[in-house]
């Protein structure tokens, strides 16, 4: 395995790569770089400043190998990591203190209030007394801050959870998993933090989540990692550009609709036997003139929709190893 380090730049962006390529920083974003165990690839993350860094991938992909060794939970095979220009083997603490997690569940003390565990744990860190303030404010859960957490939902624990990893005013906040195991309610409120946390607070949010329909209502950019490789990185909206949107056609006659739109030049295909017809489509144009050609051919058009595909969508072609995305 090449060795590696990964890296958060002071100037702003993070990044990882094998060694001997160089380093440099731009003020514009902050690097997270990750060399999974047994990798064949190298993977050099870009996390703009004033993002939330949606980082997906099937089981398996390294995800969460990824944030435990950014985190120092484990260490890499080979390599190094570098935090803010710091060693993170040599220099852990120094490394982390800009740096705020919450992987999965949090661990609390349900005897204790949601103050007291605030309290408890800026002690341990040597955070400033108006920390625990600004992020009981921050979370939203100042009229509960004083009651028991056995008392909270799930959805108000995790919350509490956010206010701990917020407490040292870190860069990056890293987020594992954080609406596992929460009801419709808990997940909009966890979801409305995240899409403040950049704009409102200055943080960063690095997510990481098996749920795409809540990655794809937050998240400004998308990480795609497969088998060790990132196959996709950018804005959202620059993801969905790269692939085609679909038409989805109603009409009576879909074998000979088929055949109409091949003949023309357009990938078609019959869905069932529900008279759908779906064809790859650039956008609004594209499907006029699609209605055109048929009624021009005697086909009966009853339903037109242009369908975007989901980030769900995208990311099983990407995953699927589908030919022709994202080249």
């Amino acid at each position: 395995m090449a060795c590696g380090f990964l890296g958060i730049g002071k100037g702003g962006w993070a990044w990882l790569c094998a060694v001997g390529f160089g380093r440099s920083y731009s003020p514009h974003f902050v690097s997270v770089v990750l060399l999974p165990y047994l990798a064949a690839d190298a993977v050099k993350l870009r996390v703009p400043r004033g993002s939330v860094y949606g980082f997906v991938g099937p089981n398996g992909a390294g995800k969460t190998t990824t944030i435990r060794m950014l985190l120092g939970l484990i260490r890499s095979d080979a390599g190094a990591i570098e935090l803010l220009g710091t060693p993170l083997r040599e220099h852990r603490r120094d490394c982390l203190r800009n740096v705020g997690a919450l992987v999965e569940a949090p661990s609390l003390y349900s005897h204790l209030t949601g103050r007291e565990n605030l309290e408890l744990t800026r002690r341990l860190t040597g955070a400033t007394r108006a920390t625990v303030d600004r992020a009981i404010e921050v979370v939203k859960l100042t009229d509960s801050a004083d009651r028991k957490v056995r008392t909270y939902s799930l959805g108000m624990k995790q919350r509490l959870g956010l206010a701990l990893a917020l407490l040292g005013d870190p860069d990056l906040l890293i987020l594992d998993e954080p609406t596992n195991g929460l009801d419709p309610a808990g997940i909009r409120e966890i979801r409305q933090l995240i899409r403040d946390l950049p704009g409102a607070h200055g943080v960063i949010v690095f997510l990481s989540s098996h749920l795409l329909a809540e990655v794809e209502q937050v998240a400004t950019h998308i990480g795609i990692l497969h088998q060790g490789c990132l196959r996709y990185q950018g804005t959202l909206e620059a993801l969905h550009a790269e692939v085609d949107n679909r038409v989805m056609l109603g009409v009576d006659q879909p074998e000979n609709a088929e055949h109409v739109l091949r003949r023309a030049g357009w990938t078609a295909h019959r869905s069932g036997n529900n008279g759908h017809v779906w064809a790859s489509v650039n956008g609004i144009s594209d499907a006029s003139m699609i209605n055109v050609q048929l009624t021009a051919t005697g086909v009966n058009v009853y339903e037109l929709n242009v369908v975007q595909p989901t980030l769900e969508d995208i990311f099983l072609q990407v995953t699927g190893e589908e030919a022709g995305l994202l080249q």
